[in-house]
């Protein structure tokens, strides 16, 4: 079972927020919210890359600056960065300073734009992905099924630092599944937008 506590105004939450402001606001307001935007979806599976080894927390104080240094994450601009663009990221303190994340990012930025000539959207291509009959949670998982496919056919069109594991969390923040614990006070309104939700085709 997903593990939960109380948070600041008494409401149970699941525990992995409760440690500052910060990752609570997180919490309640993104994670596990349904997301179609292909800037948003971009930057998302691009933090995740870049979180990879590291706590979430480090990546959230500096997602400001990581989206100064990478324009927003509009993988348009992003995919025509060149080594110019690598040494300045190299240097700027404000994000994670590590060489292969930032070309992975540029890499997958022009990748992104081949998805999208091809099938429309990024959305598009994510949504095919979602669980049919989701187990959602219900238990603390680090990779599914279905992260391993996607991740499998993202490697298969180029694209990299996408392991099933960073695909799960990729699944999870952009509200392809609904892991908040079942008493946690997010969860209603996470299923209510999922409801309401219309996944691109």
């Amino acid at each position: 079972m997903i593990p939960s506590g109380p948070g600041p105004d008494g409401q149970s939450r699941c525990s992995w927020c409760l440690a500052t402001d910060r990752y609570i606001h997180y919490h309640d307001h993104e994670w596990g919210f349904p997301v179609a935007d292909d800037r948003r979806l971009f930057e998302k599976i691009s933090l995740e890359a870049f979180q990879s080894g590291l706590s979430w927390y480090t990546i959230l104080q500096k997602r400001d600056h990581f989206r100064a240094a990478f324009a927003q994450f509009d993988f348009h601009q992003v995919a025509r960065f060149t080594d110019t663009d690598v040494q300045r990221l190299l240097q700027d303190a404000g994000i994670v300073r590590h060489r292969g994340k930032i070309e992975a990012v540029i890499h997958n930025a022009a990748r992104a734009v081949e998805m999208v000539a091809q099938e429309g959207s990024l959305a598009a291509f994510f949504w095919r992905f979602a669980p049919a009959t989701p187990g959602e949670g219900t238990a603390l998982l680090a990779q599914t099924a279905e992260s391993q496919a996607l991740a499998k056919a993202l490697k298969q069109r180029g694209w990299k630092f996408v392991g099933p594991t960073t695909v799960y969390a990729f699944m999870q923040s952009m509200g392809m599944v609904n892991d908040h614990a079942p008493d946690c006070v997010t969860r209603a309104a996470v299923e209510q937008m999922k409801k309401d939700f219309q996944p691109p085709r």
